[in-house]
């Protein structure tokens, strides 16, 4: 008698089995089966992820935080993006803090520009405001820039359009630029 080990993955958990089996032949063995995560896992359409704070020399606590994706059935349209970014801005202890919920994503190589409205913010007239963020994933050399460059505050920013920001014009302080950047790629 042979003895045959199984491997059962289910979800992240690996099973292995050990069973008495007599001697195979080819019409015995056990046909092999395809189930969905043995299936090649298919891309997302696009993506932005990662942490920064921005280098400022006045010593301003800058961070943004991004969780934004665009899943592969949807790469027509950017404007399905799912997800959400964070973004603070504190000096001497003042300032304020926003969260985000995406409502586009669009990426081109390393560049990322990232959309959505606020849904949480101790800046007074900030919930309900759109904000834009463009992110150039550059290694540990990122560059940020954001809708409300020219305008001083989300809060004065009027009816901005989706997956609009500026230039990435910001550096990241060293040793915090991890974001990455899925680059979309949408058929022509």
């Amino acid at each position: 008698m042979k003895r045959r080990t199984k491997i059962v993955v289910l979800g992240s958990a690996l099973l292995l089995t050990a069973g008495a089996v007599s001697a195979a032949t080819a019409s015995d063995a056990p046909r092999e089966r395809t189930t969905a995560s043995d299936a090649p896992r298919q891309r997302e359409a696009a993506a932005l992820t990662g942490t920064a704070k921005l280098y400022r020399s006045a010593g301003d606590d800058i961070t943004f935080s991004f969780d934004a994706h665009l899943a592969s059935e949807d790469k027509a349209d950017p404007s399905k993006a799912t997800g959400t970014f964070e973004f603070s801005h504190y000096l001497n202890g003042e300032g304020a803090r926003a969260e985000v919920k995406v409502d586009c994503l669009l990426t081109g190589g390393r560049v990322a520009v990232v959309s959505g409205v606020v849904t949480d913010s101790d800046l007074p007239g900030a919930k309900g405001k759109r904000v834009g963020v463009t992110v150039h994933d550059l290694g540990r050399h990122d560059r940020l820039g954001y809708s409300w460059a020219s305008t001083g505050s989300p809060v004065d920013t009027k009816e901005l359009p989706k997956c609009v920001s500026s230039a990435p014009f910001e550096k990241v302080a060293k040793g915090t630029g991890d974001f990455t950047v899925v680059p979309w790629q949408p058929e022509l």
